[in-house]
């Protein structure tokens, strides 16, 4: 029933084209937030490491569809956020959150678009905000790049490593993905305890 989360099932069922077209959706479209990000791409990462993908191929089209899929969202976002919020006040838009937006970005813009990337959920709506608070496009940009470098590096990078000097590694899967999914959103269970 949840095979579509399934990394292993996506990537044999849609192969590299199908990894890339994730990440895109994940990284710049709205409803992309449910999406397998660093699961998949550290199981892809593996798996090319057995032969199964093109590992060039892979690392190289997970930056272009990460970096390509947060501009979507940047764009979305500046283009179509100011316009929502310049409505009457409501529970839901108010438009100060404009401003808050804008002033968040400014002072943290840069380290929040590098971290969001390694945050499930987050990575998904943080281009959409830097586009709402009108961060500047070139810092936007460049720190979108090194986001996507790292993250692409870290996971498929791991899994492509893992896969190369551990036999047997895809036996240890299930337990790899799990402990993956779950120290993602550590970060975020820390921050909301502390708090």
């Amino acid at each position: 029933m949840f095979n579509f989360l399934d990394p292993q099932f996506l990537i044999s069922t849609f192969g590299l084209l199908g990894v890339i077209g994730i990440i895109f959706a994940e990284s710049g479209l709205f409803f992309g937030f449910f999406l397998p990000g660093d699961s998949l791409l550290f199981t892809a990462g593996l798996l090319a490491s057995q032969g199964y993908l093109d590992p060039i191929l892979l690392f190289g089209g997970v930056i272009i569809a990460a970096v390509l899929g947060d501009n979507v969202g940047y764009a979305f976002g500046k283009k179509i956020g100011p316009a929502i919020f310049t409505k009457d006040d409501s529970f839901f838009f108010n438009k100060k959150y404009i401003t808050l937006a804008n002033n968040f970005y400014e002072k943290h813009g840069n380290k929040t678009i590098v971290l969001a990337r390694f945050l499930p959920i987050v990575r998904t709506f943080a281009p959409i905000m830097a586009g709402v608070g009108m961060m500047n496009y070139k810092q936007f940009v460049t720190y979108n790049c090194l986001g996507g470098i790292l993250w692409a590096t870290l996971f498929v990078g791991g899994g492509f490593i893992l896969g190369t000097i551990v036999p047997g590694i895809e036996r240890y899967l299930l337990l790899i993905i799990a402990i993956i999914v779950f120290s993602s959103f550590l970060p975020g269970l820390w921050h909301l305890l502390k708090r």
